[in-house]
């Protein structure tokens, strides 16, 4: 960004990804805006950054599944000057399989997941452009790119936030706003316990420190990365799977049926 660091506002910040990127952008010298439904915790976070580095950090204790609490946090995205990045790290998960999955719970997480992270986004958006600068990262997930992983609603959340991070950025980079889209793959927080599978489940080989998923993400994020996928050793790999996309843009459109589907 053009000019010093201001204030980051941070959703799920209360543990877990988000209050490690709290963690890391306040040793950066960002001031900080919290975002979580846990007070409790988000206020251990807040004091614990605050000892730790002295940068201002203030808490929003918000329900991010309803819309009156992501109208709060999109209204104050609009109306605060000093916010310079938006963090869009609130969501959860399932490992439950579809047909077996809580049709409320799946609600909540698209309202969560899909809803919060749009809404933020948009009007994070809006604001930037009228300044011309500003980042706006938010956190996917590989399932975004391999759905059949885990439950395939959360894996349909997760591809969302991937294709409005690639819309976001074909709209915005030209303008000077930086977008950033991450996708862990397997990573030691609560998100496990709470989707219902415990992370010691999981082969130790596949799963990364929350530390090691955010340091890598802002790694990206310093060498102008769109996508970080922390875990892909050849960052060649993501290109080919970018560029075979793109090879199928120009034909999925056209005035006839392809030629396979041709009446006999």
């Amino acid at each position: 960004m053009n000019k010093a660091p201001e204030t980051a506002l941070i959703t799920g910040a209360s543990a877990g990804i988000g209050a490690i990127y709290a963690d890391r952008l306040a040793q950066r010298g960002w001031n900080l805006i919290l975002v979580a439904r846990n007070r409790d915790r988000l206020n251990q976070v807040a004091a614990s950054i605050r000892l730790k580095s002295g940068v201002s950090v203030e808490t929003m204790s918000v329900d991010l599944t309803g819309r009156a609490g992501q109208q709060e946090i999109a209204d104050r995205l609009i109306a605060d000057p000093r916010i310079g990045m938006l963090v869009n790290n609130a969501g959860f998960g399932s490992t439950a399989p579809i047909a077996q999955a809580d049709p409320d719970v799946m609600a909540d997480m698209i309202a969560l997941n899909v809803g919060a992270v749009a809404r933020l986004a948009g009007a994070a958006a809006s604001v930037f452009l009228s300044r011309g600068q500003g980042a706006i990262i938010n956190i996917a997930s590989i399932v975004a790119i391999a759905p059949e992983t885990l439950n395939g609603v959360y894996g349909g959340t997760k591809a969302f936030v991937l294709a409005l991070s690639q819309a976001l950025r074909h709209e915005l980079a030209p303008k000077g706003i930086r977008v950033q889209v991450v996708l862990p793959g397997a990573t030691a927080t609560d998100f496990w316990r709470l989707s219902g599978t415990p992370v010691d489940a999981l082969p130790k080989a596949i799963v990364m420190s929350a530390d090691d998923v955010v340091d890598s993400a802002l790694a990206g994020f310093d060498q102008g990365e769109f996508v970080t996928i922390p875990s892909l050793p050849d960052e060649g790999d993501w290109e080919a799977f970018e560029s075979a996309r793109q090879a199928l843009v120009p034909n999925l459109s056209h005035a006839s049926p392809a030629a396979r589907y041709a009446r006999v």
